[in-house]
């Protein structure tokens, strides 16, 4: 079920952050911010440094009209509004864990750190392996972002070394979990 995103209180779209790592299925992050253009969002995004490898940023900043940001700024303005949510979408192993234990050594993970103090519905949509989801820390550290509020979408883990199933990755989930708590906070 698609709610609609309703204008914030100055009329304006709700603004969603596309945080996005270095997974396979990253090329494709078209696909959720065409998802959310759909459903009345204006989107920026936000990669982690290893992230911009994995898609074409000329290709998303003209989708999205806005720069993708992967540092820090020296001085200025940031050239994207703050943010009314946050996808994580696709989440690595390393980003989830990091982000958990409050590390803040990329822009990426600052944002998300930050999310916390804002209040800032955020989703996260992992994509990682068999093996990287067995570990200890990886489950324990979902709790732990479950535990502040983050919303957890699933996907089954791939195989090692397979490249995973990009084609079953759900985009969309993300605007499906933060939809209902936005709405709420208007």
């Amino acid at each position: 079920m698609t709610i609609p995103s309703a204008p914030n209180s100055s009329g304006k779209k709700p603004f969603l952050y596309v945080v996005v790592c270095a997974c396979d299925v990253a090329g494709r992050v078209g696909k959720l911010i065409t998802a959310a253009q759909e459903r009345d969002w204006d989107v920026g995004v936000i990669a982690t440094p290893q992230g911009l490898d994995f898609f074409d940023p000329e290709t998303v900043e003209a989708l999205t009209g806005y720069p993708v940001r992967s540092s820090w700024r020296t001085t200025g303005r940031s050239p994207l509004p703050p943010p009314d949510a946050i996808a994580v979408a696709p989440a690595s192993f390393n980003t989830v864990n990091k982000w958990a234990a409050g590390i803040s050594d990329t822009l990426a993970l600052g944002v998300l750190c930050e999310a916390y103090g804002t209040y800032t519905p955020t989703a996260v949509l992992p994509y990682v392996s068999e093996a990287q989801a067995a570990h200890p820390a990886y489950r324990r550290n979902l709790k732990q972002l479950s535990g502040m509020g983050v919303l957890i979408g699933t996907y089954r883990a791939h195989r090692p070394d397979s490249g995973g199933e990009a084609d079953s990755f759900r985009w969309e989930k993300a605007l499906d979990l933060l939809e209902p708590k936005v709405a709420r906070m208007r």
